[in-house]
């Protein structure tokens, strides 16, 4: 047994859970998330308290336990108090910007790279600093990802977007190199 999926999750004020066979709704202040949860796992709500219980004691079952309590006290703190990604823009002259609900990135390329925001997703931009803020873990990640792809911070002089506190490994340049070797 997994010792995370055994672990109940308490629901806050506000935090009603509809179960419906395998189907999971999850309302809060924030918004509302529906989830599938696979066979193997079952569900009991009782006084607040969240348990998610195994049915089949197979090295599947076992697999998906911890996972599906995890992704369920993750849409629950979502809908509760929601999540949020912070990007670091860079460069010199690197800058982002709003425009509804679409991020626009000037990064160095010959033209402004525009990002669409998915249902549920909304930026911030504060002098070089894009906050992703959204309900759903997943797609906060994942739309955040997607903004560091489009320019990922180079190791000679960290260039580029990268997450608010992340550490770039830095190289020495052929300059670097070439005085160490002639010493």
């Amino acid at each position: 047994m997994s010792k995370i999926g055994k672990t109940p999750i308490k629901l806050p004020e506000g935090v009603t859970v509809d179960i419906s066979g395998k189907t999971v709704v999850v309302k809060g202040s924030k918004g509302e998330i529906q989830k599938t949860i696979p066979k193997v796992i079952e569900l009991d709500l009782k006084d607040g308290i969240l348990n998610v219980l195994l049915t089949a004691n197979n090295k599947k079952g076992q697999a998906l336990h911890g996972t599906w309590r995890a992704i369920l006290a993750n849409t629950v703190n979502g809908v509760s108090s929601g999540w949020k990604k912070s990007l670091e823009l860079v460069g010199t002259g690197y800058r982002a910007e709003v425009s509804g609900d679409t991020l626009i990135l000037t990064v160095g390329y010959s033209h402004p790279v525009k990002i669409q925001a998915p249902k549920g997703i909304s930026f911030k931009v504060e002098k070089t600093i894009v906050t992703v803020e959204g309900v759903d873990k997943e797609l906060v990640g994942l739309v955040s990802a997607n903004i560091r792809h489009v320019r990922p911070p180079e190791p000679y002089k960290g260039k580029g977007i990268k997450y608010e506190g992340e550490f770039i490994r830095r190289k020495a340049g052929k300059a670097a190199k070439a005085a160490g070797a002639g010493a």
